[in-house]
């Protein structure tokens, strides 16, 4: 572990002091770096790449050899922040094994300090077993993109009274499994309220208001590079997709215009040793011009031969001889 770095105890005590948690989605070694520079206290690598980075529609695509790739870039740079690496759709569902050996991957290859999946049910076997192995294990319930198909969408949950009573019991069970704490998404604000307070280790909000221990954004849509229509959730702190646009306009029309590279852009060469470059290339040039010459001269010998010409008249002679 690096020195400095926020351990699991203190995630707890936080929550018993009555200090909230912040979280936001890292995928870069510069994203990471401004992140913790801004005092962020946990980092996830999630999923959500597959979305705001790879490009695809939904975060299933996303493979565990991306999600290692993007992990090792976040951990390589941060130094505080609790890295957490989010396990893909697949990665864990086959089997308890497979959600061990995975983790493990995540661990061993791409340094994160603990992982992340979704849901309760089958999930809390596969929490028990990656904790045994002795890795941390953060959860999450609610909105659970992996699964938004069977949930008919990226919609909110515990709308009901049966459903909210569901959370609270697969929340309070993630706790029983061993999980370091539980990410609430898209979830009511009272029942949300009431999960938090049942339970001893720390929740994390996303759409769920601010009772939570924590919350946590996505990187891109706070800062305003994801467009569109974002989730109500969302709150723009920037609008660098703007500014990176206009940028690179700017950067594209200098370009074509000539105004780019300006002479404070480039690197000066000492006028002796130009001198001397531009006297070598004279010179270069007149032995070149001189090569030039006798070869056109040879060329135009009658008397000049080639290997297939003399092959040939050969030949000819070996006719002549029979």
């Amino acid at each position: 572990m690096k020195p400095g770095k926020l351990t699991l105890p203190e995630l707890a005590a936080m929550k018993s002091r009555g200090e909230k948690i912040v979280m936001v989605t890292a995928y870069d070694a510069p994203g990471a770096r401004l992140a913790e520079q801004a005092g962020i206290d946990i980092l996830l690598v999630g999923d959500t790449a597959g979305m705001v980075v790879l490009g695809h529609e939904s975060t299933v695509p996303v493979t565990m050899d991306e999600m290692l790739f993007l992990t090792r870039t976040v951990a390589r740079t941060a130094q505080r922040p609790l890295v957490v690496g989010d396990m893909p759709f697949g990665s864990y569902h086959v089997s308890d094994e497979d959600a061990v050996r995975n983790a493990i991957r995540f661990v061993k290859e791409a340094d994160a300090d603990v992982v992340k999946l979704e849901g309760a049910g089958p999930s809390l076997s596969r929490v028990q077993a990656i904790v045994s192995a002795g890795i941390g294990v953060m959860g999450h319930v609610g909105l659970t993109p992996q699964s938004e198909t069977i949930l008919g969408g990226f919609k909110t949950q515990g709308r009901t009274a049966s459903k909210a009573r569901q959370l609270l019991a697969d929340a309070l069970a993630l706790e029983a499994a061993g999980c370091f704490a539980v990410v609430l998404e898209a979830v009511p604000v009272p029942v949300a309220a009431r999960i938090t307070e049942s339970l001893t280790v720390p929740t994390i909000g996303i759409g769920a208001g601010a009772a939570c221990d924590g919350q946590v954004l996505v990187y891109h849509d706070l800062l305003g590079l994801s467009e569109g229509r974002a989730p109500r959730f969302v709150k723009r702190y920037a609008n660098l997709a703007d500014e990176i646009r206009r940028a690179l306009t700017t950067y594209a029309d200098e370009v074509r215009s000539g105004a780019y590279p300006a002479e404070e852009h480039t690197y000066p060469m000492p006028a002796e040793e130009l001198d001397l470059f531009s006297q070598s290339m004279a010179d270069g040039q007149a032995i070149g011009r001189s090569l030039q010459t006798d070869a056109r001269a040879k060329l135009a010998r009658p008397d000049a031969g080639t290997a297939s010409g003399a092959s040939a008249e050969g030949v000819e002679h070996a006719h002549g001889d029979r």
